[in-house]
């Protein structure tokens, strides 16, 4: 799949196999992802062994679009706002999540990282999943970031079911934050715009 974009089709396997328990790499606007079923506690599982990540460290859900995500979360009119002026786009918002998404996504934590990537492959990949599909980076924990499905590790390319090859990402991470309280959890893309919003809208 390397010489050319990805097909509806390429897209649609990779869908159905979210659906089925397994896990996938994405493009996305930052780095590549790893999707899976994010309301599976099962798949969660998955992409923790995969990545070999610790379970003290929460993973983020990512949506096709805003009103897809407050299916999931609770959230205030502030942080509503927040992430109407932001996503899609490289930022990664914590709100309140409802007992739809498991306590293995999120470390045993009420909140959770929101993400709805400004890409037009990942968001198709996350409409045809019809689930919230993690939204961690394609990398061996601790490793770097992966812009290019060239990077994988033997790994990962032989534990996940599909790899959507969209060439090579940008690299900058998403910015992490928590619009509710005001917390910035690390600065990216962003990072400047959004401190300016929190502040004007304190």
């Amino acid at each position: 799949m390397s010489d050319d974009a990805p097909t509806t089709d390429d897209v649609h396997r990779a869908a159905a196999a979210i659906r089925g328990g397994d896990a996938v790499v994405y493009p996305t606007e930052t780095v590549y992802g790893m999707g899976a079923d994010a309301t599976s506690p099962e798949a969660v599982e998955r992409v923790f062994d995969i990545k070999g990540r610790d379970r003290d460290k929460p993973l983020s859900a990512g949506f096709p679009d805003v009103d897809s995500a407050l299916d999931y979360v609770e959230v205030t009119d502030r942080e509503e706002a927040f992430m109407r002026r932001f996503l899609p786009g490289p930022v990664t918002v914590v709100v309140e999540r409802r007992e739809s998404l498991p306590d293995v996504l999120v470390s045993g934590r009420e909140r959770v990282g929101v993400r709805v990537p400004d890409h037009d492959l990942a968001l198709e990949l996350f409409r045809a999943a019809e689930t919230p599909v993690t939204a961690t980076s394609a990398n061996l924990s601790g490793a770097g970031s992966i812009t290019n499905p060239s990077q994988l590790p033997d790994e990962i390319h032989d534990a996940v079911a599909v790899v959507l090859d969209g060439g090579t990402t940008p690299g900058t991470e998403s910015t992490v934050v928590d619009p509710g309280r005001g917390i910035v959890h690390r600065r990216g893309a962003m990072a400047d715009d959004i401190e300016s919003w929190l502040e004007t809208h304190a």
